[in-house]
């Protein structure tokens, strides 16, 4: 073991994110923008589902926010890695809140409109304000850190990000069900205007600007060919995109809550918490203990077992056993998460990171929207149920083939990456 290598452990190991404020303050912008983002999404997915009782209008939920999101992303990569990041993260956070209000528009009737366009509507602006909220928490992530402590705070971090998909359904589904989908939406809001203020007021230091910046579109292709030209960058990115566009089911869930195992919103509430509970544990054990050692190996049978146990979920008619197998799925897709986190930051040189992060952000964050109308449209055509199981194995065969196609990322130990 090198000098250098000692010395960054030694770091690594007094890594504690009560010491540096401005960490924690990142962390509450990014909590609370999940806060926000996840408590729509549940609150639009059981509007949409109570009007049109059809889970096809549930996955087209997702292609309304993708579509945008694909067609801003690449240029708020450009911008964040070109403009005042913290500036640039109040704007975002602040159009964020307006999603929420003018879904409150139309719930208290002040705007009439016909149908549900108008909620697919405010849903798209959501994708393109999103496109933002990724990559400027990763570009501050690395002004606020030292690279020693890169590996411990992308586990802290995780812990936040996935204590949000926690909190937020959970309190959404109270909510809905205590005080309805306006107050729902109006406390959306607020989260959004509070995300706006936490990162407004993060102190970093000003990065040296470029003497002129290079064309926008020639940035955006220094990008895609740094990420087209890291195997293990690429693979990473591309095993999760398509074990949750084929795996992840969670938009289905009103469907499965109303339909299958007759429930009612607290128990969507429930549901869309479990795999971020389980997330959360496992993202707080890793904090603790780091994985270096046999990286690759352990994201190829995390995303493997991921995708059995929504197959598992499709098959389960009980609440509880529903819960529990998610919880498990949260496990694993902690793991996954942090993995990719921890190799995205030590792969990615500072004046890319937002470009980066935006094409990280198409593969990973649009996957979810793409995965809700994958499974929306697969369950109209083969039923619910067989949907969602189909896709879990779908999930394995992905990770066989990744295995396969980049020996790099089956081999891989991050304290290479070092």
């Amino acid at each position: 073991m090198t000098e250098t290598t000692e010395s960054a452990e030694t770091s690594a190991a007094r890594f504690n994110p009560f010491e540096n404020p401005q960490f924690l303050q990142l962390m509450v912008y990014r909590i609370f923008t999940m806060l926000s983002y996840q408590t729509v999404a549940v609150a639009v997915g059981w509007q949409i589902y109570s009007i049109t009782r059809n889970p096809t209008a549930l996955g087209t939920i997702g292609l309304a926010e993708v579509i945008p999101y694909f067609l801003v992303a690449p240029f708020a990569g450009y911008l964040v890695d070109h403009l005042k990041r913290r500036v640039l993260g109040m704007f975002s956070c602040l159009v964020l809140a307006l999603t929420p209000l003018l879904l409150l528009l139309v719930t208290t009737g002040k705007v009439h409109v016909e149908g549900t366009w108008f909620i697919y509507l405010a849903i798209a602006l959501s994708g393109c304000v999103r496109s933002f909220l990724g990559p400027i928490y990763n570009a501050l992530f690395a002004q606020v850190l030292p690279r020693s402590d890169f590996v411990r705070g992308a586990g802290f971090g995780a812990v936040i990000f996935q204590l949000g998909l926690v909190l937020g359904p959970a309190f959404a589904g109270v909510s809905i069900a205590k005080w309805g989908l306006s107050t729902t939406y109006s406390l959306a809001a607020v989260f959004a205007v509070a995300a706006a203020i936490a990162v407004r007021t993060i102190k970093v230091g000003e990065r040296p600007r470029p003497e002129s910046r290079p064309p926008i579109f020639a940035s955006i292709a220094e990008g895609g060919r740094f990420v087209l030209g890291n195997q293990i960058l690429l693979a990473a990115m591309a095993l999760d995109m398509f074990a949750v566009l084929f795996g992840g089911a969670i938009s289905m869930l009103p469907a499965f809550i109303k339909d299958v195992l007759n429930e009612g919103p607290e128990a969507l509430g429930i549901l869309r918490a479990a795999p971020a509970l389980g997330s959360v544990v496992m993202a707080l054990w890793l904090a603790r203990n780091p994985l270096e050692r046999n990286a690759g190996r352990i994201l190829l049978w995390a995303v493997a077992l991921f995708g059995l146990c929504w197959s598992a979920f499709a098959l389960s008619h009980w609440l509880w056993v529903s819960a529990a197998i998610l919880v498990v799925s949260g496990l694993l897709d902690g793991i996954s998460v942090v993995l990719r986190s921890t190799i995205m930051q030590l792969t990615t040189p500072d004046e890319m990171r937002g470009r980066v992060s935006s094409i990280n952000g198409i593969f990973i964050g649009s996957s979810n929207e793409l995965g809700a109308f994958y499974t929306g449209s697969m369950a109209g055509l083969m039923g619910l149920i067989p949907a969602v199981f189909v896709g879990g194995i779908l999930t394995v065969a992905v990770v066989l083939l990744t295995a396969w196609r980049a020996p790099k990322l089956r081999s891989l130990d991050l304290r290479s990456l070092q």
